[in-house]
């Protein structure tokens, strides 16, 4: 009996899905407690990918930061909330991290991140509205990759805004991001700030900020973030945070977990599914366009008038 040519193409699929499933496992995450308060893993610069440019679902981003060991994320898409309402719904289903509803407010001059947030900013308001805004609706607001000419745009706010990206994984390959987000972060009081802006490349958690928080609840993380209770770990060795904060940071051990999650890179079995799936995906495009896929099965032929 004669196989099929592109055969393969579904057994390429299958043993992505095998590969990635047996991978795809959370990594050990033990709960640090130490000097009376919870440290939580936090990302709060997301995106999924039903209307912000990700590459997973609002529900696969809630899996995979729970992989990533993050007890605490932010659904962060351009100018909507409602990724962010479908990651809570299911995370709260599914017993996974505290989820905030986020948004990346997306102007013409500048982008701003906003958390803890009941309804969508206006990106047509002004920065210091926007900020205005999110602070009215209880929530926080973050300078997002304050370098170029987003770092311009927030000299007038300095000591509005609540927090400041000062780890983003467009350091590790421009010095000059490097430079401009510590620059920034030294000329406010705002806290520090670690975030992946992950949409497809890295992963969730690559940068991630540490909060001392009571507990691992919403309600005792944005007390937290409020008394600026976060630590953050650069690339570069360089630690931000309060002296105090830091020296019990230090004391986990949390700058090794932190150095080992930027230089992670995937499992072989990572590797091995995500080829296989782009092989598979490379074989169907081949297949669509083959002029033996858009022939018309016999018998189905009709015949011109």
């Amino acid at each position: 009996m004669r196989v099929p040519g592109r055969v393969w193409i579904p057994l390429a699929l299958l043993a992505s899905l095998i590969a990635g499933t047996i991978a795809d496992r959370p990594e050990p995450s033990p709960a640090i407690q130490i000097g009376g308060y919870r440290v939580l893993s936090a990302d709060f610069h997301l995106h999924s990918g039903l209307w912000s440019g990700g590459t997973l679902t609002p529900w696969g981003l809630v899996l995979e930061a729970e992989r990533q060991g993050l007890d605490v994320i932010a659904l962060t898409a351009h100018n909507e909330t409602a990724d962010a309402r479908v990651a809570r719904a299911f995370s709260r289903i599914a017993g996974g991290p505290v989820v905030l509803i986020g948004e990346e407010v997306t102007s013409a001059t500048q982008d701003l991140i906003a958390i803890h947030i009941d309804s969508t900013i206006s990106p047509k308001l002004s920065l210091p509205d926007q900020i205005e805004e999110v602070h009215r609706q209880g929530g926080l607001a973050i300078a997002a990759h304050p370098v170029g000419r987003d770092r311009t745009q927030y000299a007038d706010v300095l000591q509005a805004i609540d927090g400041a990206e000062v780890c983003h994984p467009a350091q590790w390959e421009r010095d000059d991001w490097a430079a401009d987000l510590e620059q920034f972060k030294a000329s406010t009081p705002a806290m520090p700030i670690g975030s992946s802006d992950f949409h497809f490349m890295g992963h969730p958690g690559s940068c991630r900020t540490f909060v001392f928080a009571r507990d691992a609840t919403e309600p005792a993380v944005m007390v937290a973030l409020r008394e600026h209770h976060t630590v953050v770990y650069l690339p570069n060795g360089h630690v931000y945070g309060d002296p105090e904060l830091v020296k019990l940071a230090d004391a986990a051990g949390l700058q090794q977990r932190a150095q080992a999650y930027t230089r992670a890179r995937g499992s072989l079995l990572d590797w091995v599914s995500r080829v296989l799936a782009l092989l598979a995906l490379f074989g169907i495009a081949a297949s669509l366009r083959s002029p033996a896929s858009r022939r018309v099965p016999a018998g189905l032929e009709f015949p011109l008038p």
